[in-house]
């Protein structure tokens, strides 16, 4: 079998999260190609070399650039904050690597733009992380929709709460709150919770033509960990936004981590003509699905799905029907996609390009929200 001698960037969350999906693939996915966990890279070498004796890296470094030049590595794992992105993704395509990105791309259309362009001009194989789309129940309601099974789609909805920064003393900036400093994000909960709901909706219900947006920072100054000093917060804390999409439908979104109670609760809903769907991150093994069409009034009402059986996406892999998977199989699942295309050379989605698409209605959000106006996203899927 062949090896896909993988160099991560980054020892966070996200890092953790991509380590196990590439330690776990092979157990669970007949593949072509062995992940191998070749090279981890960090700033911080004694976190670095901690993070490689738990996931099994074979060595550490501390400047990424070496990665580039090495010749035992293929693929290129980004999972830094969202400011060193570009510059490490373009440097990995001009080094004819595989490229697997964390969400957002970017923190602007004008850096994803370049990367888009660097990753095409080099042909090399590039994944953006937006590990939601392999949620199987997520995955099913795709198939559902492509199945006409809810007919003409007239609603798109969704939310993402949490609730982790209300305190004012909850500074801002370095290795754990990156999230909260402009600078290294570009923005807050647009880019960081919103970008996974606008990736669904894209992927769910097609292209969103236009928005009307209101951000709002509730807290408007925070210690920033970095220069000891009390300095303006640049993100945003919470975001709204109504949507029109290309196929006549409109959204509604919101976002925020001042919802006093919901750590992650993202949720969604999709309305049409013959039918619905919903699902709720908190109980993510579940789809509702309400079916009008065909059937008679006394019997109609919203059905739960359990996405456990061997025909569901992604179950066969795993346990038996009524057994759940969790939220890291979504990584696992992702990247036995990308392996696979490796082998078939069918391109994976969501890539760079279908990036670019998600970072155009995070700008227009953004712009919205300073402006009061509508704004064309100028999204092409």
């Amino acid at each position: 079998m062949k090896e896909l001698r993988v160099g991560l960037i980054g020892c966070g969350f996200m890092g953790r999260t991509h380590s196990n999906a590439h330690r776990r693939v092979n157990n669970f996915f007949q593949l072509g190609r062995k992940s191998v966990l070749k090279a981890i890279c960090d700033t911080n070498a004694e976190k670095a070399q901690a993070f490689a004796e738990t996931w099994g890296y074979e060595r550490v470094e501390t400047d990424w650039r070496k990665l580039m030049e090495a010749e035992d590595i293929d693929l290129i794992d980004i999972c830094t904050p969202n400011f060193a992105h570009a510059e490490i993704a373009i440097a990995a395509a001009k080094a004819g690597k595989m490229i697997i990105c964390e969400k957002p791309l970017a923190r602007s259309v004008a850096e994803v733009e370049p990367m888009v362009e660097a990753v095409e001009a080099a042909g090399v194989p590039n994944l953006v992380s937006f590990n939601y789309r392999r949620v199987p129940a997520i995955t099913l309601a795709k198939q559902l929709i492509d199945e006409g099974r809810i007919g003409k789609v007239f609603h798109f909805r969704a939310n993402f709460l949490q609730d982790w920064t209300i305190s004012a003393d909850v500074p801002q900036g370095g290795d754990a709150l990156w999230r909260l400093d402009v600078k290294a994000a570009g923005s807050g909960v647009t880019g960081d919770l919103l970008a996974h709901n606008i990736d669904t909706a894209l992927y769910l219900n097609g292209a969103i033509t236009r928005v009307v947006a209101k951000t709002e920072t509730f807290v408007k100054e925070r210690l920033h960990t970095e220069t000891g000093k009390v300095e303006p917060v640049g993100i945003d804390d919470a975001c709204l936004f109504i949507a029109e999409f290309a196929n006549g439908s409109l959204g509604l979104f919101e976002a925020t981590r001042y919802a006093r109670g919901h750590k992650a609760l993202k949720t969604f809903e999709v309305n049409g003509a013959d039918g619905s769907l919903k699902f709720d991150l908190e109980e993510m093994e579940y789809l509702d699905y309400f079916q009008y069409k065909g059937t008679e009034s006394h019997v109609r009402g919203w059905q739960r799905i359990h996405v456990t059986n061997g025909e569901h996406p992604y179950m066969g892999r795993y346990w038996v029907p009524g057994l759940v998977i969790g939220y890291e199989h979504s990584f696992v699942n992702a990247l036995a996609d990308f392996i696979e295309s490796l082998e078939t050379g069918k391109k994976v989605q969501p890539d760079f390009r279908c990036g670019l698409q998600t970072q155009k209605v995070c700008e227009a959000v953004l712009t919205s929200a300073k402006t009061g106006a509508w704004v064309e996203t100028g999204v092409t899927l």
